[in-house]
């Protein structure tokens, strides 16, 4: 499927942000790796990495072996987002991400954002890039610790008053996919993201690995 044939049977379209449109998974793993070695554990590599990401956020850091117990689950969580957000704005939107945005809109399909990112930040982030006129609304947590986005999509999908069978979602990760599912829209995911090609192929659906590949 391409993005023109996309434009041809959809309405609207649902981005995820982080590891589809933004490429912040070095960036990200840079620091998972940081929090490791404090603790004299094991960094991960990026293909490690792409295997135990996993929402909520909580059961990837157990899997990278890290403990969650008490309240250093929260403590990591400071620690990962503070350095996140110094950092944030020295990474790029993916490649041909942008000319399918462009590509969309020229069709006059709608576009949005659905993100475990929390709000303000989503917000901040998509304007510092000059993405903001593409999207209808941008839909983000209320925290900081990524649990599921899955109430919040199911929210917006009666909210955008679109049937669901002419909606469709990009997304890096199953979580993606559950969501979608919950929205009872279609989805496709990205394999240059945050979950490996083998892991996404799990869910059944199409998996993509560039942009430039869809367009």
């Amino acid at each position: 499927m391409t993005a023109e044939i996309i434009s041809q049977k959809y309405k609207h379209v649902i981005w995820d942000w982080n590891g589809t449109i933004l490429d912040d998974v070095k960036l990200c793993t840079d620091i998972i790796n940081g929090i490791l070695t404090k603790r004299n554990l094991p960094p991960l590599t990026l293909e490690k990495y792409k295997e135990v990401f996993t929402f909520p956020v909580i059961d990837y850091y157990k899997a990278a072996g890290l403990d969650i117990s008490g309240n250093n689950f929260e403590i990591m969580s400071h620690e990962f987002i503070n350095e996140y957000e110094s950092k944030k704005l020295n990474c790029s939107i993916f490649k041909g991400s942008l000319e399918i945005l462009e590509l969309f809109r020229n069709k006059n399909i709608s576009q949005s954002v659905l993100s475990a990112y929390s709000q303000h930040t989503l917000e901040e982030t998509i304007k510092y890039f000059n993405l903001d006129a593409y999207f209808i609304k941008l839909v983000g947590l209320n925290n900081i610790f990524a649990a599921s986005k899955t109430e919040n999509g199911k929210k917006w999908i009666k909210e955008l008053n679109i049937n669901p069978s002419e909606v469709i979602m990009f997304g890096d990760t199953l979580h993606d996919f559950e969501v979608s599912r919950e929205m009872g829209v279609d989805c496709i995911l990205f394999s240059g993201g945050h979950q490996s090609k083998e892991v996404l192929a799990s869910s059944g659906t199409m998996v993509f690995n560039s942009h430039l590949e869809l367009l």
